[in-house]
């Protein structure tokens, strides 16, 4: 009879671990886009300002090259979703430009997001006044 309630409370204990994971992993589970989107803005959020040169606007994508306490890294940052955030004439965003990088990992590095653009305004073209 004990060996009968032994096997009972195992297999509740069991089934509530079960359940417990299973929540935590459906609660936690979120399309990439919205997990792209919560990594820009933690490091909007808690990243260090930097300087950064980009090199090319291509498609839906910055590249761009920084150097952290001596050490060089080139990025790309996808803007697929926040292209609305830059000017319309994305070619004209060549040159430098201010990042924001997490300090425990310089790699994972933004130029724009949300809340927060480090891209300089391109400069308007003026004609006929020298």
């Amino acid at each position: 009879m004990q060996s009968m309630q032994r096997l009972a409370m195992l297999l509740l204990i069991a089934s509530i671990t079960t359940a417990g994971v299973g929540w935590i992993v459906f609660r936690y589970r979120r399309p990439p886009a919205q997990r792209e989107r919560r990594r820009r803005l933690a490091v909007h959020r808690l990243g260090r300002l930097g300087e950064a040169f980009i090199e090319d606007v291509s498609g839906d994508a910055i590249y761009y090259s920084y150097s952290v306490r001596g050490v060089y890294y080139t990025a790309c940052q996808d803007i697929s979703t926040i292209r609305s955030f830059l000017p319309d004439e994305p070619d004209r965003l060549i040159g430098l430009a201010t990042l924001k990088y997490m300090t425990a990992n310089p790699a994972n590095s933004i130029l724009v997001c949300e809340d927060w653009s480090g891209v300089r305004a391109p400069k308007k073209l003026s004609v006929g006044n020298a």
